[in-house]
């Protein structure tokens, strides 16, 4: 089967829900990181806002290097979508995405200036650094994601690293974002430490970085103090969206909300699998876990405790919430934070109008929301900004300047 048919077979299992059929044309990495349940999460967030499939399009095929890249666009009853699959030789899936329709570009928001900074590509990692055309000793930041992200993190037509990169880079920081790509990881440890140090050192030999900070959202959130404490060289720790209720509760949590609100209902079948997790028996041999990780990556984060860890870094930590994030919350997690990180050096700032990814809005939150082009809330990369002590710019720096002299 040529990769045009795959990547319409998958289009057309997506269109009739048949997830588990499309998991089994993934690799064994891509398995490991992306179950038939995301799958269906993740659609069913899709077409609560664009309606059902109506029409599967022509598929538009890109060949890379020893992948080929299948974007097929797909027509619904209130809009469109682009099922985005990666073909190896052997027919198999090494990528999936749901896509915006190719009409749907990010745009940079009103806080970045282009002239400000220039991007680079680096050879030895697939990963883009952004550096300011200021000279000068300046603060580097590497971002982490959580699951299998491109460096972009983009989420619909929407890129928040890219907002954060280059809103960071108009201030004067260096940043550098890297591709999470899946693949089967047994532990935490293996899954983010190994690219994100790399990146650390990476970014340390840029002309001008005397400093570099660690950055991480949701899960790269949970992961950036383990990250601070296996690396000396971190200056710091940025904290976006992590949470300090268990994972599988957590998940079970989701899962609740969006089935109160229409959007998906598999709140059954994900506590049955979180379930399995609080089993004092449970081991690295143990199957049919929820998100289809193995039983050493649940062990692991078992013996993993990411507020202790940031307690004890001696480093200092600034923490960001959103008021509207319904995966890691204001009632359930931020109190942990609070109470733990008492005595240590950080910051903690809620945005109350922000969602999980720091968009800012009003009303609940839902899945859907991410299919509308956003950016980053301009709060909050000034938050991070002047946290890192860089100066403020343009039309900003002279409103609070004016305030100043009044």
């Amino acid at each position: 089967m040529t990769p045009n048919a795959i990547g319409t077979r998958v289009a057309e299992l997506a269109r009739t829900r048949q997830f588990t059929d499309i998991e089994a044309l993934f690799t064994p990495e891509l398995r490991a990181a992306v179950s038939a349940e995301t799958l269906a999460v993740a659609w069913s967030g899709e077409v609560a806002k664009i309606g059902e499939v109506r029409e599967v399009r022509p598929a538009i095929v890109e060949p890379m290097g020893d992948l080929t890249r299948v974007s097929v666009p797909v027509s619904c009853e209130r809009g469109a979508l682009t099922i985005v699959v990666s073909v190896d030789h052997a027919g198999q899936l090494n990528g999936f995405r749901l896509a915006p329709p190719a009409t749907s570009l990010w745009t940079p928001p009103r806080y970045v200036d282009p002239r400000a900074f220039v991007e680079r590509d680096l050879d030895h990692l697939p990963a883009t650094v952004t550096l300011p055309r200021r000279s000068g000793p300046r603060p580097g930041v590497v971002l982490l994601s959580s699951g299998p992200m491109d460096r972009d993190m983009t989420t619909g037509p929407n890129k928040p690293f890219k907002d954060l990169a280059q809103g960071l880079a108009t201030r004067g920081a260096a940043v550098l974002r890297f591709d999470k790509t899946a693949r089967a990881c047994a532990t935490m440890v293996e899954e983010y430490l190994p690219d994100t140090i790399a990146g650390i050192h990476a970014l340390q030999e840029e002309s001008g970085v005397d400093r570099v900070y660690v950055l991480g959202h949701s899960g790269g959130g949970k992961a950036a103090p383990r990250v601070a404490a296996a690396e000396p060289d971190v200056a710091g720790v940025i904290i976006m969206a992590a949470d300090t209720v268990p994972l599988g509760r957590s998940a079970v949590r989701t899962a609740r909300y969006l089935a109160a609100r229409g959007v998906v209902d598999m709140v059954d079948s994900i506590a049955e699998r979180a379930a399995r997790l609080e089993d004092p028996e449970l081991s690295a041999e143990t199957t049919d876990l929820l998100f289809d990780w193995p039983g050493s990556y649940w062990l692991d984060l078992r013996d993993y405790d990411q507020v202790a860890t940031a307690a004890t870094l001696n480093r200092p930590i600034l923490l960001l919430q959103g008021g509207r994030d319904y995966q890691v919350t204001v009632a359930e997690d931020l109190p942990l934070w609070r109470a733990e990180l008492v005595g240590a050096d950080v910051t903690i700032r809620v945005h109350d109008a922000c969602d999980h990814l720091f968009f800012a809005g009003s009303g609940p939150s839902v899945p859907s929301d991410y299919l509308a082009p956003q950016h980053v809330d301009a709060a909050v990369v000034d938050d991070i900004a002047t946290w890192l002590g860089l100066p403020e710019r343009g039309l900003l720096a002279g409103i609070r300047a004016r305030l100043a002299r009044r």
